[in-house]
């Protein structure tokens, strides 16, 4: 095979692995999807006990979209699957019952009366606090009629960039032996994270989130970290993009180079900037964003004098132990 149509075929290999996620042209989708995301997350948070920095509450990807994971009520595991493949809300529980609710486009307090009502029926009997976490104009849940738009293809899209980012965000993870999260999705903000910690205290967050209460902001950063994720955009920045910060953000941590040369630090968001397209559009997208996942580490650990030789290791790969010397 010439070079041009090898180039031709690893291209497109590489566009069916990161699809096109233009945050104008699923916006409602996203909103509305974010909303019902918040539900179901909701079940996890008021059925799980407390896991430090909210551990507790968060979604995982799965091979077919996002899930709980196991959770359990009267002893009994449920589990809630968003499928994009097959477009449907996938209940099933321990006891070996199931309930299929199809993923159509449907107000928010539609999904959650026929969520609801699914649970009642299986015996799963859930109370939530209903007004969504993180959004400035929250809508109780049960009253809200307005935000009902969903396209199937773009959330199937929107999950395919979670694979990816999934994937490299566990590979990067292996380089950390100190603490360090699961890479998990948080539905209050709507993003994908993955985040070290140096094992120093942090001071006191400010708060001041919308519709988070500010002993849960405190205890999410209890401690330093240094954390990063991938997160599909909102109307105050509409691109979908990779992130990482600092907390506290150390002096001359906004200051240091990051590779790749085009990721650069935002200071409306406060943290470093890696546009998605950069990675999906790059010949090696795996190398671009562990560039960036690594160099903004760095910065972060170097400018708050964490203890890198403690803390850290070489990547994994399969089949191959860790040394310890």
């Amino acid at each position: 095979m010439s070079g041009d149509k090898t180039s031709s075929v690893k291209r497109q290999q590489t566009s069916q692995l990161w699809p096109a996620l233009d945050y104008e042209t699923w916006r409602d989708t996203a909103t509305t999807l974010q909303l019902w995301t918040q539900i179901v997350g909701k079940i996890r948070l008021a059925t799980t006990p407390w896991l430090n920095h909210s551990w507790h509450v968060t979604l995982y990807v799965s091979t077919v979209g996002l899930t709980t994971s196991p959770i359990y009520i009267d002893g009994h595991a449920l589990e809630i699957e968003f499928d994009f493949i097959t477009q449907v809300l996938r209940i099933r529980t321990s006891r070996g019952d199931k309930r299929d609710l199809p993923l159509i486009a449907q107000p928010v307090s539609a999904f959650y009366r026929t969520l609801f009502a699914a649970l009642d029926d299986l015996g799963m009997s859930v109370d939530i606090n209903v007004i969504p976490n993180e959004i400035a104009q929250a809508i109780p849940f049960p009253e809200d009629d307005i935000h009902a738009a969903y396209d199937p293809e773009a959330a199937r899209r929107f999950w395919r960039a979670l694979v990816q980012a999934d994937r490299v965000f566990k590979l990067f993870r292996t380089g950390f032996i100190g603490k360090c999260s699961p890479v998990h999705f948080f539905w209050g903000s709507f993003d994908l994270a993955v985040t070290r910690f140096s094992g120093r205290p942090a001071p006191l967050h400010p708060g001041g989130v919308p519709h988070l209460p500010t002993i849960v902001a405190r205890e999410a950063y209890s401690h330093e970290v240094s954390s990063a994720g991938f997160w599909p955009g909102n109307d105050a920045f509409p691109q979908a993009a990779f992130y990482s910060y600092a907390y506290p953000e150390p002096p001359g941590f906004r200051n240091r180079p990051i590779r790749p040369a085009i990721a650069s630090f935002n200071s409306q968001l406060g943290e470093f900037i890696l546009p998605y397209d950069a990675v999906r559009l790059s010949a090696t997208p795996d190398e671009t964003l562990l560039a960036f996942l690594q160099s903004t580490y760095d910065a972060a650990a170097d400018t708050a004098g964490w203890d890198r030789h403690a803390l850290e290791c070489a990547l994994g790969s399969p089949r191959h132990c860790r040394p310890v010397e």
